[in-house]
């Protein structure tokens, strides 16, 4: 065996090669510095996490401005990506779509919808959100790092890691050989329980309230679109095809997401609770989801003739929170420092936000006394973010009996969601700085007892007045008309809701109008003008 020692001391390390580890890497360089990015797989390869959202890809598109990334600005909205990369797959996303189920029950859709909810994210395919081939997608950002600069080394497993004075030491085994890197700051992108989380014993906290789940999933060939089966047949036309979508199929314990890509390729897969993990068993795979698919017709019929593509993957421990985020010549991206569960896809605007973070910090800190406070400042909001989105994901599994008041629950995710992107939109971020509005003095404390409350058994009265402080409290942030009876559960993107909360935004609506056609939402369009009146939100 021999040792490989490099000579050069790079300015930072990036662990791990996935979407965010590569995005990180491409900023430090492009911000001057000397990077390094080490996998410790190869490329291309399937990942957990899929399903971006309108806040990631205006987060995203940031990033590319901000950092000189134009190659990757194509990345953020169905057509651009389309055109740009034709031969990258990925999915079509114009929304979220939910179904409930009661397992072991058939049926067909409520005509009254009371069992499903559809919240558009968008008003045509071209500026549509995606769901990421992660396989294609992760592979181009590597390639795209390695233009830009980045010493790019896969098959490297990391094991030990310890510091020298000013520099942070890395060591590992490539192909059977010792193999050593220094720099002076390491990023940890490796996901929950990852390198820094084993090499430097940082230790785990629990997540308070949320129950332990599980998930198995794999990617098929076959699906039909269940806008085909008889199961979803209703003379309305909803907001969208409901497929194109993230499809969420709700029960008692959990959940399950389908998503298709444009490969004739879908990827599926369940989250539940350890005792629904239990009876199937998720252990045995296959079978475990083919007995879960039995359970619920419609997805029975649905994948009737689909085909595992790849062996499917069981994770016995979804949840993970790690006790340090940070460290004098380290930082752990969000998606390291903590995980939740896929429901709602939080982990790709966490994982950004936490991007723009240290980005910032590197560009103004880097180097300055101020560079250690300002890593326990992210530490600490990069936790308290993990925090509220498991409250409100540990709440929303509580209530997926209780299918009115999940409904309601999701909706504090879906106005602070599409608030924030509007926000962000008008230049004005500051009234938007965290993720859910956790930190926002009002909406945070509001949302955190209304969480509490969910937490428990609800009698159908209690219920009831859930749901309506839910509602009235979105309602200074409720840019998009929820809530609104009369939509029953379908939730299209109507440009006129935003023109009626320019106020609620702190602007005008000429400056709606403005950032409407800056976004590339329509040429021409006026207030109360009825071609016009869907707008992009989350």
């Amino acid at each position: 065996m021999w040792r490989l020692q490099l000579s050069e001391t790079y300015d930072i390390a990036v662990v791990g090669s996935g979407f965010a580890g590569s995005l990180m890497a491409m900023i430090a360089r492009r911000l001057g510095h000397s990077v390094v990015l080490i996998e410790k797989g190869t490329h291309p390869r399937v990942v957990i996490g899929e399903s971006s959202t309108p806040l990631s890809n205006l987060l995203l598109e940031e990033l590319t401005t901000r950092y000189s990334l134009p190659a990757l600005r194509p990345l953020t909205k169905w057509g651009s990506w389309q055109r740009a990369y034709p031969g990258i797959a990925c999915g079509l996303k114009r929304g979220f779509t939910f179904h409930h189920h009661v397992l072991g029950f058939s049926r067909s859709a409520d005509p009254n919808r009371q069992d499903q909810l559809l919240v558009a994210a968008s008003p045509r395919d071209d500026i549509a959100d995606m769901h990421w081939y992660r396989a294609d997608f992760d592979a181009l950002l590597v390639r795209e790092a390695q233009r830009q600069g980045v010493a790019c080394f896969d098959r490297v497993s990391l094991e030990r890691f310890s510091q020298d004075g000013d520099e942070a030491i890395l060591e590992g085994d490539h192909g059977g050989n010792r193999m050593t890197f220094r720099a002076r700051f390491v990023v940890d992108a490796t996901g929950p329980r990852g390198f820094l989380h084993r090499a430097a014993d940082l230790g785990e906290l629990p997540l308070p309230a949320f129950s332990d789940t599980q998930a198995l999933y794999s990617h098929f060939s076959g699906v039909r679109r269940l806008q085909e089966t008889p199961f979803n047949r209703v003379p309305e036309i909803p907001p969208y095809p409901i497929d194109d979508a993230a499809v969420h199929h709700v029960f008692d314990g959990g959940w399950i997401w389908v998503l298709h890509f444009n490969n004739g390729l879908t990827s599926a897969g369940v989250a539940a609770t350890n005792q629904i993990a239990s009876e199937l068993p998720f252990s045995e795979g296959a079978a475990a989801w083919n007995r879960l698919l039995d359970l619920i017709p419609a997805l029975r019929e649905q994948f009737r003739l689909a085909k595992a593509v790849r062996p499917f993957t069981h994770m016995p421990r979804l949840s993970f929170r790690s006790a340090q985020i940070a460290g004098e010549r380290w930082a752990l991206l969000p998606s390291a420092a903590g995980f939740v569960d896929p429901l709602l896809s939080t982990g790709f605007p966490l994982a950004l936000l936490g991007v723009t973070r240290l980005a910032e910090i590197i560009d103004r800190d880097w180097g300055t006394p101020d560079f250690a406070t300002r890593l326990q400042e992210y530490a600490q909001r990069t936790d308290t973010e993990l925090l509220a989105t498991a409250r409100l994901i540990a709440s929303l599994y509580a209530n997926m009996s209780n299918f009115p008041v999940f409904i309601a629950l999701s909706l504090l995710y879906f106005a602070a969601a599409s608030y924030s992107e509007a926000v962000r939109r008008l230049c004005k971020p500051h009234l938007a700085s965290s993720f859910l509005l956790c930190e926002h003095p009002v909406f945070g404390p509001a949302c955190r007892d209304l969480l509490q409350r969910a937490q428990h058994r609800l009698t159908e009265a209690e219920s009831d007045a859930l749901i309506r402080d839910i509602i009235r409290t979105i309602e200074p942030f409720n840019i998009a008309g929820f809530g609104r009876a009369e939509r029953r559960n379908w939730y299209p993107v109507e440009v006129n809701d935003l023109f009626d909360a320019a106020a609620k935004l702190g602007t005008t609506r000429d400056e709606v109008s403005d950032m409407l056609q800056g976004c590339g939402f329509a040429p021409d369009f006026a207030p109360d003008s009825a071609p016009n009146r869907e707008l992009a939100r989350h």
